[in-house]
């Protein structure tokens, strides 16, 4: 009967042992997250209205990333034709129009560069842009998050 009762003893301070460590090992992992940056999506797209389902699928991505991660969206080569006052709206089956998912990452805050030079080659300037739209500034690439960064191109 005593060892019954010495083995009941040893499992109940095992248990609330165990326990106490699993509440410790939570906490910090809490406190570890709460102090954690937020990580950054960098969007590159250089393709433009000649490919409108990898537009429409990098900003969808992009607006989507934006409700819990920093996002830059960089658009070069023939995506410069997508931020321009006069671009079309491009579209593609089950993804929202290129106007309308800019439209929601400028009002998110979200940063939307065009390559400087790759506006000046296809002849249009910085007055070309649509609103929200900014001319890409180098420091910024690196200082739109204090995560990490990861990298999408499309």
């Amino acid at each position: 009967m005593n060892r019954i009762l010495l083995g009941l003893i040893a499992l109940v301070f095992m248990a609330t042992s165990c326990r106490e460590s699993i509440e410790k090992e939570v906490k910090i992992v809490q406190d570890t997250t709460a102090m954690a940056p937020r990580d950054g999506v960098f969007y590159h797209i250089s393709s433009g209205p000649e490919n409108p389902h990898r537009v429409v699928m990098a900003l969808k991505q992009a607006v989507m990333m934006a409700e819990d991660k920093d996002v830059l969206v960089y658009f070069d080569i023939k995506g410069i034709e997508v931020v321009l006052n006069d671009a079309i709206d491009i579209s593609y089956p089950t993804f929202p129009s290129s106007k309308e998912s800019l439209k929601l990452l400028i009002d998110k805050g979200v940063t939307i560069f065009a390559c400087p030079s790759c506006l000046k080659a296809a002849g249009k300037s910085e007055a070309d842009l649509m609103p929200g739209v900014v001319l890409a500034q180098k420091d910024q690439f690196f200082n739109f998050t204090k995560g990490r960064i990861l990298t999408i191109d499309y």
